[in-house]
């Protein structure tokens, strides 16, 4: 699908990320990295970064513990991981660019759910907080048999709790575990992010710098109006 005609299309449900996608919280999760990794004698480079960017939050515990040389270590560092994490979403929860505007008139057109490798209570907390929790009919996150990204199980069940065939529903992701994942559901994918990476080409319909692009923009205006 191309550029112009996926800006032609209404999809039967829109599936968003949460972190570095709706919430500004992707540098939380480097933050609390760093400060974890820290308190354990080691300091994450750029690349471990990039590779731990949209994991379910035990791989990357698992990850870090090994990058420091702990491995016995990953559940504590998990923990660790994620008591650092809330506390800073806690005191800072901001919304990416355009995401607001963009939540807001979609769901006057598709119902609209929320895919995370986040804990429930994060996602629902940061995006309550940011008053946009009640913008969405359901929030996803791996529980019970659904498994993280990039498996494809949250995007498979969001687009059916919300009535929608994957073919028929939109994800909205800004990292390449995310893109694997709703690709791999069978939705067609809108990238968000600065830069679209070049080393892992991602499986995206079409890709904007931000929420805020004025043609994504003009898009969900023609479609809420």
């Amino acid at each position: 699908m191309t550029a112009n005609t996926l800006l032609a299309w209404t999809p039967a449900a829109i599936v968003f990320d949460c972190d570095g996608t709706l919430m500004d919280s992707e540098r939380h999760w480097e933050k609390a990295r760093e400060v974890v990794l820290a308190h354990h004698g080691a300091a994450p480079d750029r690349d471990f970064a990039r590779r731990t960017k949209g994991l379910h939050y035990s791989e990357c515990g698992r990850m870090m513990a090994e990058f420091a040389g702990a491995p016995a270590l990953a559940e504590q560092m998990t923990e660790q991981l994620l008591d650092n994490f809330r506390r800073l979403v806690a005191d800072d929860p901001v919304t990416m660019p355009g995401a607001a505007e963009l939540v807001r008139k979609a769901s006057a057109f598709a119902p609209l759910a929320v895919a995370s490798n986040c804990p429930r209570d994060v996602v629902e907390a940061g995006l309550s907080r940011a008053g946009l929790l009640r913008y969405f009919k359901h929030v996803l996150v791996p529980e019970g048999e659904v498994r993280p990204k990039p498996a494809p199980d949250v995007y498979l069940e969001a687009a059916r709790l919300c009535g929608a065939a994957p073919g028929d529903a939109l994800a909205v992701e800004d990292s390449h575990c995310g893109f694997l994942s709703a690709s791999r559901a069978g939705l067609r994918v809108l990238g968000v992010g600065p830069r679209k990476p070049v080393d892992e080409p991602p499986a995206v319909d079409l890709w904007v710098s931000t929420l805020a692009d004025p043609d994504l923009i003009k898009w969900v205006d023609s479609r809420s109006s």
